[in-house]
């Protein structure tokens, strides 16, 4: 916690510019495949960089500072001909009210990823059409960021943008890549969001509101209630847990936030952590190392 009290500034906020939704970086690591020729590539980072930070993702205006910062890693395996395979790891973050602190929202491991391109093709995305694996793959995790990041700032205001990109997932499963169908595994594109529009994990909505907005966004204004708050929202997330066990819901979530709740509960005013720490342990028990850092 001393990390995020430590970094309390007044925030300036101006009302006169708008911007686009995102503030993305793609990062492209093609040292696996072997291959010589790294323009492809290039090529590549190039075109994504511009499509996702030049395209208006919904109809609402971002000032510039409230545009999300969300990187995406591209590490390819596999090139041949135009047939592209490895893996993208997606992470998203927003910023903390009161402070210079960006709070990890998504984190996300995408290993059923394989594409087709062509270097300087144009990069189009149609909802109503499967036309790209690379397209529908980038664009079903922008809307997923999109709403986890409406979700942190007003409860359940992430629906549209998940049922966005549930369409992404129906038009996609009539396609011959992996992730988008019941039967691609318990970790795929569909089964998480399929999880996010689920009523089974209803709380998970309600846990990112009052983790975000009623805690970290509180964290420099009464520290000790901003806790008990982030505690709320873990208990919330253990009614999920209770129902299905590791769940790839909370698995993505504690990944993206187990360094921070350590950073949280490691300083500052000091609250009861049993239960919370135990819940924790059954939640998330491969994080234990980090849990044994909570003191406070």
């Amino acid at each position: 916690m001393h990390k995020i009290l430590l970094s309390i500034v007044v925030l300036c906020v101006c009302f006169t510019a708008s911007a686009q939704e995102l503030n993305a970086s793609i990062t492209i690591d093609a040292e696996q495949t072997g291959q010589p020729n790294q323009q492809v590539f290039r090529t590549l980072q190039s075109q994504l960089t511009d499509f996702l930070n030049n395209t208006q993702w919904t109809n609402k205006k971002f000032l510039n500072q409230e545009r999300i910062d969300c990187n995406f890693t591209l590490i390819l395996s596999s090139y041949e001909g135009d047939s592209f395979g490895g893996t993208l790891q997606v992470q998203a973050s927003r910023p903390i009210f009161g402070s210079t602190y960006d709070s990890p929202i998504y984190n996300y491991n995408d290993k059923q990823f394989s594409f087709d391109y062509v270097e300087f093709q144009p990069l189009t995305f149609n909802i109503n059409s499967f036309d790209s694996n690379l397209m529908s793959v980038l664009v079903y995790h922008v809307y997923t960021i999109i709403g986890l990041d409406a979700d942190s700032f007003e409860l359940n205001a992430g629906a549209p943008y998940f049922e966005t990109a549930k369409q992404i997932v129906n038009t996609a499963a009539s396609g011959n890549f992996a992730g988008w169908k019941a039967t691609d595994g318990v970790q795929s594109r569909f089964r998480y969001n399929d999880a996010m529009l689920s009523n089974v994990y209803q709380e998970f909505h309600e846990a990112m509101y009052i983790y975000h907005l009623e805690g970290l966004d509180k964290m420099h204004i009464e520290p000790k209630t901003a806790k008990l708050k982030v505690q709320e929202a873990i208990k919330s997330l253990k009614s999920i847990n209770d129902r299905r066990p590791n769940s790839y819901i909370l698995r993505t979530f504690f990944d993206a936030k187990s360094d921070e709740i350590a950073s949280v509960f490691s300083g500052g005013p000091k609250v009861d952590i049993a239960q919370f720490v135990e819940n924790l342990n059954r939640m998330a028990p491969t994080k234990r190392s980090t849990w044994a850092e909570v003191k406070f």
